[in-house]
């Protein structure tokens, strides 16, 4: 009997052999519907399987938001944590000196930002290779990706972000608009307002590959074949990630504007690796004022941008929560000082706020 990664294998050769038209569109989208539909089974396995086999790559997450470090062997991954947290991560000129999970905490404005120093990923981690499966789960639940690489070896930053997406980590992408509404009967409806370059029919071929039978899907924007099959999957995330080049202690020419450059033993560039990680995690700083006080900023919360007053409300307590309707608001955010507004509205960095 053939394993998953052999039935990929046979499959994405089919694919590689069909030539691609619109004749050929519901083919493909069935058979790349297959495709990931073995990768979430070959998921949920794994994660049956134990995962980590107690080495130490299950951490639970703390702090106001968590950053997993990804990269090859010898990158410098546990020089940079050793950098800017309060851990100590074993460091060495070898591959694999790193082979359990480490955390550390960096504080950072009053926000206290988890980082994990995870093994080194090797090419075919995806598939398994060198503990692959267990080091891609921690990085599927970090809020943040450091895809860290040295200056030797600038490539490795694509072969990265291949492994990761083949394990179904999307790299700063948007889940497609796509909803999808199961009904007991009634046969499959597609609709879509924008014109897709495939037609309905591949749509319920591959919602038929998934086990949808009955109930509604809209597409709600332009789409990829690929896109709709991600719609279906539960195997798919989509993570945020930052590009960093390590040991790059000279001046460097060509360089990618799109990677950060640094040197972790030195400490060069690492203020503005720390800033833009701040701001990738869309963390806001606010202040609670007490009935008893003045508006001041002594009592520090972080919250996320997208986050309300309600929100900051639930997360002091329910019992506190319980009954709150409006909050008196200075500084950023307000039109005046001491502006009352409804729990709906969205907190904003330097924000001063009292319920009441």
């Amino acid at each position: 009997m053939l394993t998953i990664a052999q039935q990929i294998e046979e499959i994405e050769a089919v694919i590689r052999k069909t030539p691609h038209h619109k004749a050929t569109n519901a083919f493909i989208g069935n058979m790349r519907a297959k495709i990931s539909k073995l990768k979430d089974k070959e998921a949920v396995a794994s994660k049956k399987g134990g995962g980590g086999g107690g080495m130490g790559y299950s951490v639970k997450k703390q702090g106001d938001a968590t950053i997993a470090l990804v990269g090859p062997p010898s990158a410098g991954k546990s020089t940079l944590i050793n950098k800017i947290t309060n851990t100590k991560s074993k460091v060495a000129a070898y591959a694999f000196t790193t082979v359990t999970v480490i955390p550390g905490m960096l504080k950072y404005n009053d926000a206290y930002i988890q980082i994990l120093d995870i093994p080194g990923l090797i090419q075919g981690a995806s598939i398994g290779k060198g503990r692959g499966k267990e080091v891609l789960s921690v990085a599927r639940g970090a809020d943040l990706l450091v895809i860290m690489t040295d200056i030797k070896r600038p490539k490795a930053i694509n072969k990265l972000v291949n492994e990761l997406e083949g394990a179904g980590i999307r790299i700063n992408k948007v889940e497609p608009k796509v909803r999808i509404e199961k009904m007991m009967g009634g046969g499959v409806s597609v609709t879509s307002n924008i014109k897709q370059d495939f037609d309905n029919e591949t749509i319920k071929s591959v919602a038929s590959e998934f086990g949808f039978k009955n109930g509604n899907i809209a597409l709600k924007e332009k789409l990829t074949i690929d896109q709709l099959v991600d719609s279906f999957s539960r195997r798919i995330v989509y993570k945020k990630a930052i590009f960093v080049v390590n040991k790059a202690d000279t001046d460097i020419e060509k360089k990618n504007s799109d990677y950060l450059y640094i040197s972790a033993e030195n400490g060069t560039g690492i203020e503005n690796f720390i800033q833009t990680i701040w701001n990738e995690l869309d963390l806001v700083k606010i202040y609670l004022v007490r009935r008893d006080q003045e508006p001041s900023q002594e009592n520090p919360i972080i919250m996320k941008k997208h986050n309300t007053l309600q929100d900051v409300a639930d997360s002091i307590g329910t019992e506190f929560a319980s009954g709150k309707k409006l909050a008196k608001v200075w500084g950023n955010g307000s039109k005046f000082p001491g502006q009352e507004l409804p729990l709906s509205s969205n907190v904003v960095e330097g924000m001063q706020i009292r319920f009441i």
